[in-house]
């Protein structure tokens, strides 16, 4: 079936994510009697409700995690939210967005922004993810899926909005651009501050005065620094 990379304004698209594989993000981070689980994965939203109670009992099992993590993981994983959009109209027209990256995996800090085109529906985070890995000389296996997870979030969250605008604000006769109506969050709102450099015409190649913008940073840490932000993450989270 031909990708829909043809969508304009007066043709709205039901929702799904704008990447070629309909996958969600899910990100965990659970406690349970002190033990703490964090895991980010995606999900195929398609997948029967039984496929989760099994992935949360394999979990348990196999990380030795308390009883109590079951439940807690089955309900962690909110499928309901994305099939609620299902069916819904979501307007794209020609929007390119900037895509923000600000990881550290393991000993790997990796920094950098690029454009994103939600019309092309043949796009894949991972493959992506894979080549960015590679032309950056990175050799940890974890970092790229890592930043093809970081990709689906940002993709996802711009996805309802798309739907929520176009709930709200119904696009008139005139064809009034949904851009108008278009309200970031704030999870989002760091990545989506760059669209004030670019129209929603702006072209994926990028200008001289832009290139500042684009370079991506790639550090390593130590492992005295690793162990310095792992314990500040855990001050944070108590």
């Amino acid at each position: 079936m031909k990708s829909p990379a043809s969508a304009s304004w007066k043709a709205p698209l039901k929702f799904r994510m704008p990447t070629a594989e309909n996958l969600i993000p899910i990100r965990l981070d659970i406690e349970v009697d002190g033990q703490r689980y964090k895991d980010a994965f995606t999900w195929n939203p398609y997948d029967p409700d039984s496929e989760v109670v099994m992935f949360a009992k394999r979990t348990v099992k196999d990380l030795k995690l308390a009883p109590g993590f079951l439940p807690q993981i089955v309900q962690s994983i909110q499928l309901a939210t994305f099939r609620s959009y299902e069916g819904q109209d979501m307007y794209v027209g020609d929007k390119i967005i900037p895509i923000k990256l600000d990881l550290q995996v393991n000993h790997t800090v990796i920094r950098d922004q690029f454009l994103w085109d939600l019309n092309n529906f043949d796009s894949d985070p991972e493959e992506f993810a894979r080549t960015l890995c590679k032309d950056l000389g990175i050799e940890d296996p974890e970092v790229g899926p890592a930043v093809a997870f970081a990709i689906r979030e940002q993709l996802y969250e711009i996805a309802i909005q798309n739907v929520t605008s176009a709930r709200e604000n119904r696009i008139s006769k005139k064809g009034r651009r949904a851009a108008e109506h278009f309200t970031p969050s704030k999870a989002s709102g760091a990545a989506l501050d760059l669209m004030k450099l670019f129209s929603f015409r702006s072209s994926v190649v990028r200008k001289r005065k832009e290139w500042d913008y684009y370079k991506p940073v790639l550090d390593l840490l130590s492992n005295e620094e690793v162990d310095a932000l792992e314990a500040k993450e855990e001050r944070s989270g108590r």
